[in-house]
């Protein structure tokens, strides 16, 4: 068996790291950009960090930001009409994973037409080309979607969400730029980052883990442990410090992780419940982790109490059951720590059958290190009910 590891072909990082965009588009000889973005970020003049930068270096762009927080089969579509429309030859993608994976489906779709349904990209999709040559620059400190190959699309007829698992979508360039991320208010900032925690104990966990992405997991657990709790401490100050820094960096190192790996039942569950109730992707991970983490237990026991030492457990003189305890109780502590909510209001018992079922389908849930049967998916769903 060989593993494979897909990264960006370049990735810049540090305050003050967007000033590199231009060259990368002008060295190459692209002539007009496609910025994707949210409506958000163009209003609260975010966006407007990285078009300035496009001004000053005379290059042209076209802004899309009709983009649903979880990204439609609608919004890709209508995304390929306006990059056409346009008469792009490139794109620059700005924000959180919303936007990132909207531009990811559409910078498949302009070099792959035969998938311009949207819904034949789900799971291993053939694509013969690469995307169109994409600078992802995220603002938030979460979703990684700037280094991964997978994104998620929202199929509102069906009320499900896919995820797509492509080595010809990863941009090519990512641009980590903390300043990026510096208007994410505290509960943004405490979901994402807890999404990225999600992302690096699944990585660790998932049936897929080897020793060159188990490093990378072990260490963003630990940048986690020691970041998210300044990070939003600094979102609610305004105050810039290592924490938002921090968390930039270490979701990112997850994202490197967790793409070659696979996740698990937390993102499978997550998933559902941001399709059946827009439940934010975050928050639906951080309440489902503890109790991803409860579950798994008996298969990754050792596992588990490593997780324990890296997010800053003394386990000295634990046995490896009572540490792998631990990792859960810390877990559950810097969740509550953040304000994240152990309960999702929304679910209802005549609900649970089709939650299971969508659970269950989802392209996570096979990396899962425990099998799970629809009783015991359901029993994890009953347990983040009000």
């Amino acid at each position: 068996m060989s593993n494979r590891i897909v990264l960006n072909t370049i990735s810049y990082h540090g305050a003050g790291a967007i000033a590199e965009i231009p060259g990368e588009i002008t060295r190459r000889g692209y002539k007009k950009v496609f910025v994707c973005t949210d409506a958000d970020l163009v209003k609260f003049g975010v966006a407007a960090k990285v078009t300035d930068k496009l001004d000053e270096a005379g290059i042209a762009y076209a802004v899309y930001s009709d983009i649903k927080p979880n990204p439609t089969i609608k919004n890709v579509q209508d995304g390929v009409d306006a990059f056409k429309a346009a008469e792009a030859d490139c794109i620059v993608t700005i924000g959180g994973g919303s936007a990132m994976d909207t531009a990811k489906g559409i910078g498949i779709i302009i070099n792959n037409p035969e998938f311009a349904d949207v819904r034949s990209l789900e799971g291993v999709a053939p694509t013969k080309n690469h995307a169109v040559f994409t600078i992802a620059v995220p603002t938030t400190a979460g979703t990684a979607a700037e280094v991964t190959i997978n994104y998620v699309i929202t199929d509102v007829e069906k009320v499900r969400k896919f995820v797509c698992v492509d080595t010809n979508d990863a941009p090519e360039v990512a641009v980590i730029d903390p300043e990026m991320m510096a208007s994410m208010p505290a509960g943004l900032t405490a979901s994402t980052g807890m999404d990225a925690l999600t992302h690096a104990i699944e990585g660790y966990t998932t049936l897929g883990a080897w020793e060159m992405t188990d490093m990378l997991h072990i260490k963003a657990i630990e940048l986690i442990g020691k970041s998210l709790r300044d990070a939003v401490a600094e979102a609610k100050s305004g105050e810039p410090g290592s924490g938002r820094e921090g968390m930039a960096l270490a979701q990112y190192i997850a994202g490197m992780g967790f793409s070659n790996v696979g996740l698990g039942i937390d993102h499978a569950m997550a998933h559902t419940l941001s399709a059946h109730y827009d439940t934010p992707h975050g928050v639906a991970c951080a309440m489902l982790l503890p109790i991803a983490m409860e579950y798994n237990k008996p298969a990754v026991t050792q596992r588990l109490a490593d997780i324990a030492v890296a997010l800053g457990v003394d386990t000295t003189g634990m046995s490896t059951d009572e540490a792998a305890d631990a990792a859960i109780a810390a877990v559950k502590q810097l969740s509550a720590d953040v304000n994240i909510p152990t309960v999702c209001e929304a679910i209802v018992e005549e609900d649970l059958d089709v939650l299971v079922k969508d659970a269950m389908a989802d392209a996570c849930f096979p990396g899962n290190p425990r099998e799970a049967t629809a009783d015991d998916v359901k029993a994890l769903f009953r347990k983040i009910m009000k």
